[in-house]
Formats: structure tokens, sequence, C-alpha cells
């Protein structure tokens, strides 16, 4: 799926040939009408689209949404707190662009994390070190570790999460 406003055949695929497509953790990066237009031109008739996101789940005084505190007091211009792990526009974009038998599903898991793990999967996050100075890294990351012995202290932690899929079929 890249390259999505190069061309009308922006992936340089053939046409119908395919019978599924997937977007795996992505979706959110296309712009929605570009590349429904070229998953229909790509998929065989009868073909299935398969949209997927993988999120963690920030709930009442657990250790995702405390986090997610610490990366905003640190980064305030971080918009990504709070989310649900569900998609309702997904399903309005394969709608509009000619899918039909849409289906959503999710499944919530517990996914298990050292500490150290968690401080370098959260280090990794847009939040983080993709917006920060390698500082102001440091700095968060040194208060995160305090934050997690002191609140969380169990080792392994077991974070939320939440799987979430869109199906639909070209007709």
């Amino acid at each position: 799926m890249l390259g999505l406003a190069r061309s009308d055949k922006a992936t340089g695929l053939d046409n119908a040939r395919f019978d599924v497509v997937t977007a795996g953790q992505c979706w959110h990066w296309f712009e929605a009408t570009k590349a429904t237009k070229e998953c229909q031109r790509i998929l065989k008739p009868g073909g299935y689209i398969v949209i997927c996101h993988f999120d963690w789940l920030p709930l009442p005084r657990n250790v995702v949404s405390a986090t997610e505190s610490l990366i905003s007091k640190h980064n305030p211009a971080w918009e990504m707190s709070g989310g649900t792990g569900i998609y309702p526009q997904w399903t309005v974009d394969l709608a509009t662009g000619g899918f039909e038998a849409i289906e959503t599903f999710s499944q919530d898991l517990r996914v298990r994390y050292s500490h150290e793990d968690w401080r370098g999967r959260i280090r990794a996050s847009a939040g983080v070190s993709a917006s920060l100075s390698p500082d102001a890294v440091a700095a968060f990351d040194k208060e995160h570790g305090d934050l997690l012995r002191r609140d969380f202290s169990d080792d392994p932690l077991f974070i939320p999460h939440r799987l979430w899929c869109a199906v639909a079929r070209k007709p």
C-alpha cells in the first residue's frame, strides 16, 4: 500500500490479482479514499480486505493510564492518549469505498512485559523517542522507571491490549 498518491496504479500491482489485502497497524496512515480505491482495484471480485490494529488499553488507575499521563507530562503536544482500541471510522471508510459484508471483531488480551520491556516499548512510541530530544527521552525514562518501581512493582506486568479487526468483501 506504499505510495498511494503516486498514480492510479499506485502499488504497481496488477488489477484483480489478489484474494486478500491486509493492513496491520497502519490504516490510520493512509488516505482512506485512495487506499480503498487501490484495494478495490487489486482485489479479485469476492476478495477480502482485512484491517487490524493492536493497542494498549488505558483503564482507570492501571499502568497504561499512568504511563500515558507521564508521556503527556513530558510531551504536552502528544495527543494519542485515552484510546479504546476500536475504530468505527474504518467501517465507514470501507463502506464508502465500495466494500460490502463488513464485519468487525475484537479480542482483549493481557500481554506480559517485564519492567525493562515496558520501558523499552514506551521509549519507542510516537510520544517519546519519535518526538522528544535524547535528553528529554532519558529524563522521561528515568521517571517512568521510578513510577513502575513505586506504583506497579509487580514484574512482570500484564498490560491490557485490544486486537480490533474489520473485514470486508469486494462485490
